[in-house]
């Protein structure tokens, strides 16, 4: 899936079948369900859900544990807005 059929699809009532966790907790994020993201993210370790936990954890605010989760990631909490954040993440994550 690129990055313009992961836009498309959040249009639909659930997320698409086959997405990695880091997509589908960004698919839900993306329709307000940040409580389900960061359950579907929470227990993984690898280096994608790792970035997509301290993104979460940075939309909540909760900048301590986004940058403990950044850090596992292996990045830096970036200067742009969440937004802007979402799309890079979906960007690398669909390419």
């Amino acid at each position: 899936m690129n990055f313009k059929e992961f836009q498309a699809s959040l249009k639909q009532p659930t997320p698409p079948a086959g997405l990695s966790d880091a997509l589908k907790a960004l698919w839900l994020d993306a329709n307000q369900q940040w409580e389900e993201a960061h359950e579907v993210i929470r227990d993984n370790t690898d280096q994608p859900s790792a970035w997509v936990h301290a993104y979460l954890h940075h939309v909540e605010g909760v900048l301590w544990n986004a940058d403990y989760w950044y850090g596992r990631a292996k990045k830096k909490r970036p200067n742009c807005s969440t937004q802007d954040e979402w799309q890079q993440i979906v960007q690398t994550l669909t390419s």
